[in-house]
């Protein structure tokens, strides 16, 4: 028979859900209120699960792992719940369970007092992840009282009056106390709430009353402080959001501008910036021209130039000049939009520390529960101590066991790394990322994007047959039009910009290309005219059946002066050779020097041939080069020094993306990067700049420096008071202080990643 609460129902059959889409950037498990209600209601999208339903919904109630334990002992005890999972930072509960099983769901958390929410079920925009704020008068009135019963005790007055003054103090501060207490006994669970009133209740039986009026006022006071020291991580990421404006000037059908909800315009509209105004939404300029400051998206620090076909990000800064700009995504689905789900949803995923201590806590309640109990029974019984005053020390042991700063000291320091990393344009989609990053011992780098800057031009060109300059160029960029590879690129771009110099269209003349294949690391075939051409390095062309000593010798005079040369081949002959250059960033040098010096290996893995590679490597320092790497070759690189130590692998294209996947930590180029690298890779530096790798580095040692903190701060606590109390000098408010007070320290330390 099922008990009270189970569901009615255990078939896992499909049904709607209410379930996070990560293909689309959704937002993750709570948000932070994103365009109103979009965070949570992102959630609520159908998808087939094999198991049943997924449900998401926020309790605004959940504010530590006291509740988090009490919701997940009442939930994982009915038979149509198949998962839980929880983001205490966001204060969002994922449930999978049977179909049709949300009502007695939703029903079993209210029956432990909790209010949860479900998509759509109102918020505003703009509005705080925040717990309904309390009235503050009756705790205000509990401490006068708490104060009075203390000063009626030690002036001697009448013993009632400490008695009433005291019992005061307890009902106006200490209500919801009890009342939490109550729930978690009747539902097996030992929190701090129930720990605290069985403390109360005791220490009020044994005539203590002023002291268990001030333990309880204390720790009401000291829940309100710790609160509101964490909805300040919480909305260290939603400060984001409110820089994106909630109105933009949309041009209406007529011709005419109206200033409409951002919320509202769809992609395809145009809209209108003037100077100094922030950009609502991503976009493409259409017209005029200006800078931007892009600092809160990328983290770079200097503005940025854009003029018509440049990207724009919602929530940057125009300066002086006006322009219109088309919109590309919708405002839950902006470049800022992504950062904030993605960093909420890496809030939701427990680090390798997390997960130890939350192993650790869950050990730690009842030994020390445990021996508050022999406490309290074996000297009395063995040892002729006095009953009371070890039944006092039992109960400042109840005070001392609950876990609360041990558990909640990582999670607020990994939050707080997330959201720093963040602010500097880094995005990290996980802890254990985070975690990851100090133990690198070597970072593998694509070339082309990636250490150069990704925009090569054409440096050289040689007829190599009988067919004229004009046609050669004309054929090859006919092949090259149809790739986004920088160097067919740049062939395209320099057979454009001779028609123009010549006074025509610039690249009108192009030639229909059938059978058009892109050979991985190799170049481009397709048929012109009926004639097979092919355009690509000396590795296609050898297997192709047109290599030639003469030509390989040519080829290498050019690789060796770092450019990377292709050879246009056709009706059984080379036809030209073209030659590529690519400048290196201003950045990459800096960022290199930065890793060894932090002790970290850096190799090159690049498609061009070896002595462009090495040619490139050496103006940045990079000493090790793997070149003419295909994809699989990458990733079997990445796989041989993977058994070496945490392998980190930075690239920007999808020949880059099984080699992401592999690495412990893949970095992906997050402005020139394809979608399809960005989704892999496990970091997004927002502006292409490889100096965040070293800052990323710095972040991890910093965030697993302040972890260390505050685990031995809260143990190293709790093991303090627990000596005293033995020893018979502690009190039962310095109990308080150890659990909550140490709770604040872990938060306060927590948050000074946020200034880094």
């Amino acid at each position: 028979m099922k008990q009270a609460g189970d569901c009615g129902h255990s078939d896992h059959g499909g049904g709607s859900v209410h379930q996070h889409e990560s293909h689309g950037h959704a937002a993750a498990a709570g948000g932070c209120c994103v365009q109103g209600d979009a965070a949570l209601a992102a959630l609520a999208r159908p998808v087939f699960h094999e198991r049943g339903t997924r449900t998401a919904m926020r309790i605004m109630q959940m504010d530590c792992p006291t509740e988090e334990a009490l919701i997940r002992r009442k939930l994982e005890s009915m038979d149509c719940v198949h998962a839980v999972e929880f983001n205490l930072m966001q204060r969002v509960l994922t449930v999978d369970h049977a179909v049709d099983s949300e009502t007695p769901i939703l029903a079993a958390i209210r029956s432990l007092g909790f209010t949860p929410e479900l998509p759509g079920a109102g918020q505003r925009q703009g509005k705080s992840v925040d717990a309904p704020a309390r009235h503050w008068w009756p705790l205000a009135l509990g401490v006068a009282l708490a104060l009075c019963a203390e000063m009626f005790s030690w002036w001697g007055y009448a013993p009632w009056l400490s008695v009433v003054a005291a019992v005061s103090a307890i009902a106006f501060s200490g209500l919801g106390t009890y009342k939490k207490g109550l729930v978690a006994v009747f539902n097996g669970t030992l929190n701090i709430n129930a720990l605290m009133s069985i403390a109360v209740s005791g220490a009020v039986l044994l005539g203590h009353w002023p002291e268990a009026a001030m333990v309880m006022v204390l720790f009401a006071i000291a829940e309100l402080i710790e609160a509101r020291s964490l909805d300040r991580v919480r909305h260290a990421i939603e400060s984001l959001m409110q820089i994106v404006p909630e109105t933009v000037t949309m041009r209406q059908g007529d011709g005419t501008w109206a200033e409409v909800e951002a919320a509202q315009v769809t992609p395809g509209a145009i809209v209108r910036v003037k100077p100094g105004e922030r950009v609502g939404l991503d976009g493409v300029i259409v017209s005029g021209c200006s800078v931007l400051d892009q600092a809160p998206i990328t983290g770079e620090s200097l503005p940025v130039d854009k003029t018509v076909g440049d990207e724009v990000y919602a929530g940057t800064i125009n300066g002086a000049g006006a322009f219109e700009y088309r919109v590309v995504a919708a405002s839950d689905n902006t470049m800022l939009a992504r950062i904030i789900h993605a960093v909420q949803e890496a809030q939701s995923g427990k680090a390798p520390t997390q997960r130890f201590v939350d192993r650790f806590s869950a050990i730690y309640t009842p030994i020390v529960c445990g021996l508050a109990l022999l406490a309290a029974l074996l000297p009395p019984l063995f040892l002729g101590g006095a009953w009371l005053d070890w039944a006092y020390k039992a109960l400042v042991l109840l005070v001392i066991a609950c876990p609360c700063a041990l558990v909640i000291s990582t999670p607020v320091a990994i939050v707080s790394g997330l959201a720093a990393a963040a602010r500097h344009g880094i995005l990290i989609k996980g802890g254990v990322y985070l975690e990851q990053g100090r133990k690198l011992m070597l970072v593998a780098l694509d070339k082309t994007g990636t250490i150069t800057q990704g925009k090569p031009v054409q440096t050289d060109f040689e007829p190599l047959a009988g067919l004229d300059a004009a046609a050669c160029r004309r054929l090859a960029a006919s092949l090259a039009s149809g790739s986004d590879h920088p160097v067919s690129r740049a062939i395209a771009a320099a057979h454009m910009a001779d028609g123009v110099e010549a006074g025509g269209a610039g690249g009108q003349d192009l030639l229909p290309v059938t059978g058009f294949e892109a050979v991985a690391g190799g170049g481009l075939r397709g048929t012109i005219n009926g004639s097979l051409y092919l355009l690509g390095n000396y590795r296609l062309v050898r297997e192709s059946g047109y290599g030639s000593p003469a030509l390989e010798a040519r080829l290498d005079t050019l690789e060796r002066q770092g450019k990377t040369a292709v050879v246009l081949a056709g009706a059984g002959q080379a036809l030209a050779l073209f030659a590529v250059a690519d400048t290196v960033k201003e950045s990459s040098r800096q960022a290199i020097a930065d890793l060894h010096e932090m002790g970290v290996r850096t190799v090159m893995l690049s498609g061009d041939n070896t002595h462009t590679a090495q040619a490139i490597a050496a103006q940045v320092g990079i000493t090790e080069v793997l070149g003419s790497q295909l994809p699989q070759d990458k990733l079997a690189a990445i796989d041989g020094y993977a058994t070496r130590g945490i392998v980190g692998m930075v690239g920007d294209g999808i020949n880059d993306a099984p080699a992401l996947a592999c690495a412990d930590v893949g970095f992906a180029m997050g402005a020139m990067g394809t979608d399809t690298a960005i989704e892999t890779a496990d970091v997004a530096l927002m502006d292409d700049d490889l100096r965040k790798i070293p800052r990323f580095v710095r972040l991890s040692r910093s965030t697993h420096a302040v972890l260390v903190q505050n685990i031995a701060l809260a143990l190293s606590i709790k093991v303090l008071f627990l000596a005293l109390t033995l020893l018979g000098l502690g009190t039962m408010w310095m109990a308080v202080f150890a659990d909550v007070g140490a709770s604040l320290l872990v938060v306060g330390n927590a948050l000074r990643l946020l200034r880094r």
